[in-house]
């Protein structure tokens, strides 16, 4: 095993930052990919097609999710073995984890694309903006396989310290993606469907790279063909760590419906300024998913090396991190609101309400950044249910219950966009109860 790749010795802030880097960067390529998406289709095509596409992505996000579940509990099981140096552990994790992506990537594409127009009636898609959402997904999901099994490769790479690889990988995957929206869009007039195709062939080009490396690499977690067989009992220690990530995702995204369904009601308008808003979101909570993603292999790896007090100390150097990241982010996406509102659409009303928008999210970021952190250390030991609990209840049902009652009262937009940073606050509380009076830092027996 490689040394260099195993983050149970050394300085912690030194191990958390340059693993994190990569994935910061990847996912700030993620993000930029997706924001030329909302550029192109916001400027060449119109607020109702870029509402249709911000619609759209709270659905993608809702199928994708319990897959995002699963391969974060393969990540977990490989971390853990591969920090507790177990050769043919990590190498029979490795071949189940691309089985387990393989059939859950096939599953989401029939599901996503049989459903994609009956979820978008349920959400209350207006009129004007459903014909133009049902098409870019139909379009995703033919392709979601290539997503779906992209974040199963990732999360083994990550896993066994390799995060600069998934950077090479996506940045192709970003590049692609941008020219053929120009060119699709811009050029050959294919309208949202060929946004929806290029973010299909850009996450291909990625895939077959990742592939590629996972054929051909150095190490116990090379993958051989003839071997990618499940095996039950590894499959199911995936599944019990992942499965309540998993659910979690699913109900947490059902709530962001939910809360979609709200934002519809406004009209599209609204749906416009929130879809465009979200882009640069992403510039905040993405650097924090890669923060977490790293504290979840940190705590992993340390966790099967049985060394309980850096995982404390982890968890504490990776929360400085995160939380001042998104401070200097927040002040900057709210002091330069107005002309990066303008950078996807040229509708005064549309960046008016965008501006309304991100007073709910920058001054609180902070909040959910402890939030995402302090979940994916816990989740790195393996013991998913507890912040999915507390997660469930807090960002899944307490929201539901405020915007359903809020919006029956009042009838404004105001409490709809409140319940983020409300249930932010009530959420830390909740995970801070729990580190205090649990046994979280007990390492578990080892298998």
């Amino acid at each position: 095993m490689g040394a260099a790749d195993r983050m149970t010795e050394g300085p912690i802030w030194r191990q958390i930052l340059i693993f994190s880097i990569p994935l910061i960067l990847g996912n700030l390529l993620q993000q930029l990919y997706n924001t030329v998406d909302s550029v192109v289709v916001g400027r060449f095509l119109g607020s109702n097609a870029l509402a249709a596409v911000g619609s759209g992505s709270q659905l993608i996000f809702f199928i994708i999710s319990f897959s995002m579940g699963a391969s974060i509990g393969a990540g977990v099981l490989v971390s853990q073995t591969f920090g507790a140096e177990d050769r043919m552990g990590v190498h029979r994790t490795v071949h189940n984890a691309v089985a387990l992506g393989l059939m859950a990537g096939a599953l989401i594409t029939v599901a996503g694309v049989i459903l994609a127009g009956p979820l978008l009636r349920l959400l209350g898609t207006p009129e004007e903006v459903f014909p133009q959402a049902q098409r870019y997904l139909r379009v995703y999901f033919a392709g979601s396989l290539f997503a779906v099994f992209y974040n199963f490769a990732t999360g083994i790479l990550n896993a066994v310290g390799k995060p600069n690889k998934s950077l090479q990988y996506l940045a192709v995957s970003a590049l692609t993606n941008t020219v053929l929206d120009v060119l699709l869009v811009a050029v050959f007039g294919m309208g949202v469907e060929g946004a929806a195709l290029a973010t299909v062939v850009s996450q291909a080009a990625a895939c077959v790279c990742i592939v590629r490396y996972l054929l051909t690499a150095e190490g116990e977690y090379r993958v051989n063909i003839s071997e990618i067989r499940p095996d039950p009992a590894t499959i199911g220690k995936m599944l019990k760590i992942g499965l309540p990530t998993g659910l979690q995702n699913t109900l947490m995204s059902l709530s962001n419906v939910v809360i979609q369904s709200a934002i519809n009601s406004f009209g599209p308008t609204l749906m416009a300024a929130n879809a465009a808003y979200s882009k640069l979101d992403g510039f905040n909570i993405l650097p924090v998913i890669s923060f977490s993603n790293a504290i979840t292999t940190f705590v992993g790896q340390n966790t099967g090396a049985r060394k309980p007090e850096r995982v404390r100390t982890g968890l504490y150097v990776t929360l400085a991190m995160g939380v001042g990241y998104v401070i200097v982010t927040g002040a900057l996406i709210m002091l330069f609101g107005r002309p990066l509102m303008g950078i996807f659409v040229r509708e005064e009303p549309v960046i008016e309400l965008g501006l309304y928008i991100m007073r709910f999210f920058c001054p609180f970021f902070a909040l959910n950044t402890i939030m995402h952190i302090t979940s994916s250390a816990v989740r790195g030991t393996g013991r998913t249910v507890p912040p999915m609990l507390i997660m469930l209840f807090f960002l899944c049902v307490f929201r539901i219950i405020w915007v359903n009652v809020t919006l029956k009262l009042f009838g404004q937009m105001f409490w709809v966009f409140a319940s983020y940073p409300v249930s932010w606050v009530l959420t830390d509380l909740a995970l801070m109860i729990y580190l205090r009076r649990s046994n979280w830092l007990e390492m578990p027996e080892q298998t």
